[in-house]
């Protein structure tokens, strides 16, 4: 007599935003939860699959097709990583043109109508969706979730602190700035006191981008509808935050995701790595080149940029600086870099970040302090300068100098307009790397790497978290499959 079929493995469906700060930590909780048996099927609009450099493009042509790459060591049979995307009726160049808030609108209604399409289809397969993760920038996907009677978790990709910060704003439980008291403090439970310029900006009243504080907070709207918060944090970093954060909500911290994923699916990213970056950094000294990069969306402005480049060339120091474009330039424009840059570092568009950053040549790390940014240097043990431009980026540079104590600050983001001259730049990297406080802040630097570790080794916090996250969504199908039974026997 033959054995019985194996039990399908649980499946999970994580929604991602169109972002490359929110493609990569998805990504990476999708290697992770492969790697514990379950089926993780990646959702995200076609547009954006299309210029995802992992994915080959014949892949991508419907929403049909999905990869199916050997991505997981798990044992499991089924056990993998698949991709999934939905229409949102634009080209890789259309999209480009259509502004975030009208993106915003434009995800949820073609989002919408998509997602109980494929996970009926899945459920025709024999591949029932058991739980749903999805992205802070998409609060509608609880909706979705509860309208379909299946479980909903969200991926929170910002800190514990940034957290608690929409939480209190939200709920209006302490008192933030005003039109009227624009200057206010802000003073939460387990924080320092944050200046009215160190809260996520979007929540400040200048902010041009109020679209996106309503996107945030809306996932605070809908906490009811998701019965956990995975954390792309470590419990060692943000201890006491996230101990009150626990008094009203469930939380997991699972971070920092890119050391506990051990298997690869990916990179996710949206623009071509130079070839030559590693290349470059094995032809320098040890601890000698400064690394500088603001991420995906944030461009200077050409008179940031140029002052940039003289103070990195004032430095005396080897540097490879990602250099993106200004919000008014193209992807081709001419950044109009000083002569003779190229002659004391590499610049280049975009860079492998985390090997970079893991590189022994690299010495301090120039950020935008985004929240992916910062747990990749501490988790590669670099000290940072930290040039915050807006969001949450400003309350990340805070921690990262007063409370982590890894790095120096350079700007105040966009509450804050003055140039950051090259004469300041050229202080703060010399601060970081030469000055007094140097050692402290490279062994600081190793003791917080040393703590990320520990917390995505086997027995850690993350990973003991991961382990439960588990547990819980296959305790949560079977009670989704009892009900479903009786619904049907009655």
């Amino acid at each position: 007599m033959a054995p019985p079929a194996p039990e399908p493995p649980l499946h999970v469906m994580l929604v991602c935003f169109p972002g490359q700060g929110h493609i990569n930590p998805f990504l990476r909780l999708a290697n992770l939860l492969a790697s514990h048996g379950l089926r993780v099927t990646f959702t995200i609009n076609l547009s954006t699959a299309r210029k995802m450099k992992s994915l080959p493009s014949s892949q991508c042509r419907s929403q049909e097709l999905k990869l199916e790459p050997n991505t997981s060591s798990s044992s499991h049979s089924g056990a993998a990583v698949h991709f999934d995307f939905f229409d949102d009726g634009h080209d890789e160049e259309s999209i480009k043109r259509v502004p975030l808030d009208q993106l915003m609108t434009l995800l949820e209604q073609t989002g919408r109508k998509a997602l109980p399409e494929m996970v009926r289809k899945y459920a025709d397969q024999g591949s029932p969706v058991s739980c749903f993760v999805s992205n802070p920038f998409l609060p509608w996907v609880s909706d979705v979730a509860a309208t379909l009677d299946i479980p909903c978790a969200v991926l929170w990709i910002q800190s514990c602190a940034s957290f608690t910060t929409y939480y209190h704003f939200h709920n209006k439980l302490v008192e933030f700035p005003t039109p009227e008291d624009q200057e206010r403090d802000v003073v939460l439970p387990g924080m320092p006191v944050m200046k009215h310029d160190e809260i996520p900006s979007f929540l400040h009243p200048t902010t041009p981008y109020g679209f996106l504080a309503t996107a945030i907070l809306g996932q605070f709207a809908h906490l009811d509808n998701v019965f956990c918060v995975l954390m792309e944090t470590f419990e060692r970093l943000e201890e006491e935050i996230i101990g009150h954060v626990s008094k009203f909500c469930e939380v997991r911290p699972v971070g920092p995701l890119w050391l506990g994923a051990k298997a690869s699916v990916g990179p996710g990213d949206l623009m071509e790595a130079d070839d030559d970056c590693i290349g470059w950094l094995d032809r320098q000294e040890p601890g000698s080149v400064i690394y500088v990069s603001m991420g995906s969306i944030v461009g200077m402005s050409a008179q940031q940029r140029a002052e940039m480049a003289h103070g990195l060339m004032g430095s005396g120091l080897p540097f490879l600086w990602v250099v993106r474009p200004g919000h008014e330039e193209g992807e081709d424009a001419d950044l109009g870099l000083p002569e003779g840059l190229g002659e004391r570092g590499k610049v280049v568009r975009w860079a492998p970040q985390e090997a970079v950053l893991g590189h022994v040549a690299v010495s301090c790390f120039v950020t935008h302090c985004g929240w992916n940014s910062t747990l990749e240097a501490i988790g590669s043990g670099k000290p940072v300068v930290a040039f915050p431009q807006w969001g949450d980026q400003v309350t990340d540079a805070k921690f990262l100098e007063e409370v982590f104590r890894v790095g120096v600050r350079m700007g105040r983001g966009d509450t804050w307009t003055k140039l950051v001259t090259r004469e300041e730049v050229e202080r703060c990297l010399r601060e970081v790397t030469v000055g007094p406080r140097a050692e402290e802040m490279r062994e600081n630097a190793v003791r917080w790497k040393r703590e990320a570790e520990a917390a995505v080794e086997e027995g850690g916090s993350s990973e003991r978290n991961v382990r439960e996250f588990v547990e819980e969504v296959k305790k949560k199908s079977v009670e989704m499959t009892r009900r479903k039974t009786e619904t049907t026997t009655f």
